[in-house]
């Protein structure tokens, strides 16, 4: 394997690694704020894991979502992984801008 590619790769791990610290962060403040109430009548009904409100499609999330959540994400928006990578990407270059002025 190349170098180019093992870079790559540990790149994307840590943008992996960092995504989850920001998701385990945001379940944290809106179990509190919701004080556990993350689900709607419906996602207990369907045994729906609170946790998963949190990535994927923001319609299943919705879906789901008890509407303390759903009030708790109009001030703390749900960040998906296409979200924060975009983010950390640019926070790499500006790193790697700032390293060679």
């Amino acid at each position: 394997m190349s170098a180019l590619v093992r870079a790559g790769f540990a790149d994307y791990r840590a943008a992996r690694d960092a995504y989850d610290s920001v998701l385990t962060l945001a379940y944290d403040r809106a179990e509190a704020a919701t004080n556990g109430a993350l689900l709607n009548a419906r996602g207990k009904a369907k045994g729906v894991d609170p946790a998963t409100l949190f990535l994927g499609p923001a319609v299943r999330a919705y879906a789901y979502a008890s509407p303390e959540l759903v009030e708790h994400w109009e001030q703390h928006p749900r960040v998906t992984f296409t979200e924060f990578e975009q983010w950390w990407i640019r926070e790499r270059e500006a790193e790697y801008v700032a390293a060679i002025a």
